[in-house]
């Protein structure tokens, strides 16, 4: 899991913000971990939860807007989406929502 780490540091490090900027925007988003173990996940010490390599990613991608870029950090599902999930008819492949009990 290295490389989503490289891509959250590397990005953090392009938007010059320091552990502890990155870790206000990430708090304020509703973040629950400490600057100390948010720094560990940059640098490959700890590995982020799925939920929290996502807030970090929104943390850097909201910087990144703010400074009229675009969202180069991608979520964790981002390379999961597949042309089958873009279309609103369920395929074989794909599981159909059960239908409502009628009253």
């Amino acid at each position: 899991m290295a490389e989503p780490i490289d891509v959250l540091e590397n990005a953090r490090r392009d938007l010059g913000l320091s552990v502890a900027e990155l870790w206000v925007r990430y708090f304020a988003l509703g973040g629950m971990r400490t600057a100390l173990e948010i720094e560990a996940y940059l640098y490959g010490a700890l590995v982020a939860s799925t939920h929290d390599r996502d807030v970090l990613a929104v943390a850097l991608n909201e910087r990144f807007a703010e400074l009229g870029g675009d969202h180069p950090v991608p979520y964790t599902n981002d390379e999961q989406i597949t042309p089958n999930d873009l279309t609103s008819e369920p395929t074989d492949d794909q599981p159909h929502s059960p239908e409502a009990p009628s009253t």
